[in-house]
């Protein structure tokens, strides 16, 4: 079986539930709408994503730290399709924000000029010409139209305090909603084209959200890797295939889960000489099976610098019902009930003592590395 995997860069999953054509792809897919990111932003995320592990251990937990990618101890996914003898193509952002071992080609779209429709679909055409020769093949496609627009509408004009951004949220949220029904189009196209070509026959497609983005919700962040707050770390993760049963699944599952449940649908065995991940198959999942996974994330709060820190500064874990958040910079904590308060509004830290003290050391034991 092939693989092609897609990444709708800064999609929220309020607005991924609704799409038109999003829609009807998770009719059809084993979809997990509550896959919790390792990091909200980019590099960190998918870093997580591609090694199975979090980024305290891989060594890329902040902006800075891909050059220290510990690629020797932590295989990652191209890196097993690689060996497995596929050929693996990518298109990405910039080249920085997945490990490059493993690609036999990868390239870097403009994001501001290149028109990653057209791009794309020539990728495709390409792979499919692999697969007449009979080869396997994997291609990444990396959507990075929504970032562009925050990072030009957003990033470019306000900083993390402004109040013309944080009091006009619906405008925000009007301005995202344009660049998601783009991404929207781009996934339909790339699906429906995917289907014309016969790929869908023989290849697993694997949809991805990497992290969400604010739309002025606290203030503090105007888009991304600051907080770690459901807006930006609720991601979602979705697996195309036949053999797959159609699934929509609510309980919480983790970023760091995608790579074995890849290698467990396309049957490659996991490589020995590599240490273990820390995700899980998800596929017990869509057999029924429902042992709480508990999510562990990390973020960079740039506070009044302007630019990330070089090391996490928040750090949060997350169960189905419950949210635990320290703040590394100045020690404050904070606790949520996520079924009560999915808007993350009122801090029980000092009202939930016993739920708070499990959740406490539940992070400090998923931030040893």
């Amino acid at each position: 079986m092939n693989l092609i995997f897609i990444t709708i860069d800064g999609a929220r999953v309020d607005r991924i539930v609704n799409g038109n054509f999003y829609k009807k792809l998770i009719n059809k897919s084993a979809f997990f709408s509550k896959t919790i990111t390792y990091a909200p932003y980019t590099i960190g995320a998918m870093h997580a994503i591609f090694s199975g592990t979090y980024g305290n251990k891989t060594g890329v937990d902040s902006y800075w730290s891909t050059p220290d990618f510990k690629k020797n101890e932590y295989k990652t996914l191209v890196k097993y399709l690689h060996d497995a003898g596929y050929v693996t193509i990518g298109d990405s952002i910039n080249k920085l924000i997945l490990p490059k071992n493993g690609f036999d080609e990868l390239t870097i779209h403009d994001e501001i000029n290149d028109d990653l429709t057209q791009r794309h679909l020539s990728l495709l055409s390409n792979v499919e010409k692999l697969k007449n020769d009979g080869k396997n093949f994997f291609l990444y496609l990396h959507y990075s139209n929504i970032h562009t627009g925050i990072m030009q509408q957003v990033l470019k004009k306000y900083d993390n305090f402004s109040k013309e951004y944080f009091s006009n949220k619906n405008e925000n949220a009007k301005f995202y909603e344009i660049l998601f029904e783009n991404a929207d189009k781009y996934l339909e196209t790339i699906i429906l084209e995917c289907e014309k070509l016969c790929l869908t026959d023989d290849t697993l497609i694997v949809v991805i959200s990497d992290h969400g983005i604010s739309i002025g919700e606290k203030l503090g962040e105007r888009a991304y890797g600051v907080f770690c707050y459901d807006y930006t770390i609720n991601a979602t993760s979705l697996f195309f295939h036949k053999s797959l049963s159609a699934k929509f699944i609510k309980n919480q599952v983790r970023s760091i889960d995608i790579l074995p449940t890849i290698l467990d649908i396309l049957k490659i065995p996991i490589d020995p000489n590599y240490e273990k991940f820390d995700g899980l198959s998800l596929i017990p999942i869509l057999n029924g099976d429902t042992t709480p996974r508990i999510a562990f994330s990390q973020s960079g709060n740039p506070l009044d610098s302007g630019k990330p820190p070089k090391e996490p500064n928040v750090w949060a874990v997350r169960t189905d019902d419950w949210k635990f958040i320290l703040n590394i910079h100045d020690g404050t904590e904070e606790l949520y009930d996520l079924q009560n308060d999915p808007d993350e509004l009122d801090n029980l830290i000092d009202i939930k003592v016993e739920i708070a003290t499990r959740l406490r050391l539940n992070l400090k034991e998923l931030a040893s590395k």
